[in-house]
């Protein structure tokens, strides 16, 4: 997991790789499918306009802080395209419109909050800027005419951190810090209980048993 400067944790489950398992018994070729699929997803915007696209980079990277350098998972193409390939979640609230609109109604409004308190868009504000409207935003207390009567908190809860944080936990780098071993098809899962792991999942360091974590991590396949 990342801390809030964005600094990832690789000691949790070290040397631990999820795609080793691409071409073990542990994954047969749909699970390939699916996760090369989310590795292929194109950087550029398809749905949103570059103006969004500027606003919709800055709130994810206060919302989910990444590594200054190495891997980084694209989190604004995952939000476009969960909207251009119509990854619906199955319900909506009624005071929100389709997940489409309300981005973009949501990332206008944030601009226009930005220029309002600080004349200048979203993302040329400094981070500190960036957070106290997120902050005002997830408070309900951002009321500008462009939400045009969408609630802001509302917004926030269910599209801002639903989405971004969904983004962040469908990729395998972030597999890689939480010791997650991918779509389990076919091999499946069989130890179910509490503190119980199957040979093929990764294993956490605890503290003097970094040495055996690693040595379990490198044969997980």
């Amino acid at each position: 997991m990342t801390d809030h400067d964005g600094t990832r944790n690789p000691d949790r489950y070290p040397d631990y790789d999820v795609m080793s398992k691409q071409f073990s018994p542990s994954w047969n070729e749909v699970t390939r499918k699916v996760v090369h699929a989310r590795l292929a997803v194109p950087r550029e915007p398809r749905f949103f306009n570059q103006g969004e696209w500027d606003t919709l980079q800055a709130v994810c990277a206060r919302i989910m802080p990444q590594p200054a350098t190495g891997a980084i998972i694209p989190l604004p193409a995952y939000v476009d395209a969960k909207i251009t390939e119509k990854h619906e979640d199955g319900y909506r609230y009624a005071s929100l419109p389709h997940q489409g609109e309300a981005w973009q109604r949501g990332l206008a409004a944030l601009d226009q909050e930005a220029a309002d308190s600080h004349g200048a868009r979203y993302h040329l504000l400094t981070p500190e800027q960036q957070d106290a409207l997120l902050q005002r935003m997830q408070d309900g207390k951002l009321d500008c005419s462009a939400w045009q009567g969408m609630p802001c908190k509302l917004f926030f809860e269910h599209r801002v951190i639903a989405d971004i944080t969904h983004a962040y936990y469908a990729h395998p780098i972030a597999w890689n810090e939480i010791g997650f071993g991918g779509p389990a098809s076919p091999r499946g899962y069989v130890r179910m209980g509490l503190n119980r792991r199957d040979p093929w999942e990764a294993a956490e360091a605890h503290p003097g048993k970094e040495a055996h974590a690693r040595r379990e991590n490198k044969r997980v396949g």
